[in-house]
């Protein structure tokens, strides 16, 4: 092989294959995905100053990712929000993840009984990702959080999956995500935050008022797999004037048991 030719992976490129300027596109599309799946929605400007691109490459990146459906434009001129063709892809994984296959007929289980939005949950880097969803019959369905990348501070089922970290893993995540505000009461102090995990921990149970958004509360358990390590959080959620904290505490024994039986599905033997 001489010199000028380069290798992947100890491997030769095959003929046709990708040059780097389009391994470089590639990567810059996936961060748009990213982005939008973290902010909900952004601009041209936007996109273009997180991944360090002029605007009229970002807007080249989003006009080919909206022909695939990937992303659309909301109905605020000129933002950016991902598209059903997300959906489209991601409908694909569930499927192949245990926890959702043991998870789901207690989750449904759960819509029916409490009549809200339950959600299961694990963690994606420094993030909550939703994994599956079951919707009651007064649930609020004007969202499907299945994909949704959620703060893991401003969330039940985030302080679940923080609180059963150890120190290290937790001081890396919360290093990396911060304690970014999304409304008058979510936590911005570690102190505090560091009181609740705690408390998770100690009682099998977290919750969420008002945290993430304006209105909704929410509460969340535990999901063991067969070692008794925590691989996951169920979430019920609701509005606030109905799902408060006197309806929550109604549940609470209902709803460790829940994830109880999905741990027990799921091998844990504890």
């Amino acid at each position: 092989m001489s010199n000028g030719e380069q290798k992947t992976n100890g491997r030769a490129p095959r003929e046709g294959s990708e040059a780097p300027g389009g391994v470089q596109s590639v990567d810059r599309a996936v961060s748009v995905l990213e982005i939008l799946a973290r902010e909900g929605s952004a601009g041209v400007s936007d996109v273009a100053a997180e991944i360090g691109v002029h605007k009229s490459t970002a807007f080249r990146l989003l006009a080919a990712l909206e022909e695939r459906d990937l992303v659309e434009q909301n109905s605020e001129r000129g933002k950016y929000q991902l598209g059903f063709g997300v959906l489209r892809l991601a409908s694909a994984i569930p499927a192949r993840l245990d926890i959702v296959r043991q998870a789901q007929p207690v989750l449904e289980d759960l819509a029916q009984r409490f009549d809200e939005t339950i959600n299961l949950a694990v963690v994606r880097e420094h993030y909550a990702v939703n994994v599956q969803q079951a919707l009651g019959s007064a649930a609020v369905a004007s969202q499907n959080w299945v994909g949704q990348l959620t703060p893991l501070h401003a969330t039940s089922s985030g302080k679940i999956l923080l609180a059963y970290m150890s120190e290290e893993r937790l001081d890396s995540v919360l290093d990396a995500a911060g304690l970014k505000p999304y409304t008058e009461h979510t936590l911005t102090s570690r102190k505090v935050l560091m009181g609740q995990l705690a408390q998770a921990r100690q009682e099998g149970f977290a919750t969420a008022f008002e945290e993430l958004e304006t209105g909704l509360n929410a509460a969340a358990v535990p999901v063991r797999d067969h070692t008794g390590a925590v691989v996951g959080a169920v979430s019920a959620s609701g509005p606030a004037y109905r799902f408060d904290k006197a309806r929550i505490e109604s549940i609470a024994a209902d709803f460790k048991a829940a994830g109880e039986r999905i741990s027990q599905r799921m091998g844990w033997l504890g």
